[in-house]
């Protein structure tokens, strides 16, 4: 793949994560906290979508709504919402996690339509674009969520999810997680680039997005679950809606 000087690929954040590509799927590896994640975030996901359309009064079924996932990894969130019907196109930068998640999915019988690329360089309109715990790691945060509107049909639906930058999350998301608990490998995550809501909310705004609503996912050490929350004080998903058509 050729970066250009538009491209927002960190080549030291890929290179961070091509390094564990082969744990994507080992539910006790490296990558076990996204797997415990996953079920509370999907449902959200889907619940808002279907509200959308609901709202609308479109009778749209999965299989006719196109999803892209940026950032896709070795293809946690795209499988379930290809298993769910959805036609699902599916992005990374790292060519191992691509890799890995076509074999996953050729494995487990399910279509999605992967591709080494970045959000500027990838083509289409999408009804929903999934952009989860990526745009902490890219190289230019105003030109992704641009490239992100570009691709949202109008009226279609944007979900960025990130975590919030304030010393609670320095202590928790950052060093509880990657030191005490080691829930992530050390050095996941710089601190000085997560993202404040109202940083990203200036940014899609530019781009005629609308925020719909900021949502936080709580972790219950005592059940060892995940859920929806209010609080968005750690980690947050953003819901954008497209407003404004493309100039």
């Amino acid at each position: 793949m050729t970066l250009n000087m538009t491209s927002t690929i960190d080549k030291s954040e890929i290179e961070k994560f091509s390094r564990i590509a082969d744990e994507w799927w080992n539910e006790n590896g490296k990558f076990k906290p996204l797997h415990k994640f996953n079920p509370a975030r999907i449902a959200y996901i889907r619940k808002k979508i279907e509200k959308h359309n609901e709202a609308r009064s479109t009778k749209h079924e999965a299989r006719s709504i196109k999803l892209l996932d940026i950032g896709c990894g070795g293809g946690l969130v795209a499988e379930p919402f290809a298993r769910l019907g959805f036609d699902v196109t599916a992005i990374d930068a790292s060519e191992k996690n691509i890799t890995i998640a076509k074999i996953h999915a050729e494995k487990s019988g399910l279509k999605i339509d992967y591709r080494v690329n970045s959000a500027e360089e990838i083509s289409g309109q999408f009804d929903v674009i999934l952009a989860l715990e990526i745009i902490e790691h890219v190289a230019d945060v105003e030109k992704f969520i641009a490239a992100c509107a570009k691709l949202v049909k109008q009226d279609g639906l944007i979900f960025i999810a990130t975590i919030n930058r304030n010393l609670k999350s320095l202590a928790f998301a950052k060093f509880a997680a990657e030191y005490v608990l080691k829930w992530l490998p050390a050095g996941t995550h710089d601190w000085k680039k997560f993202l404040k809501p109202s940083e990203i909310n200036f940014c899609a705004n530019a781009c005629g997005l609308k925020l719909e609503e900021l949502r936080g996912f709580n972790y219950n050490i005592l059940t060892d679950e995940w859920k929806e929350s209010d609080n968005i004080d750690i980690n947050y998903t953003a819901l954008f809606s497209k407003t404004c058509k493309d100039s």
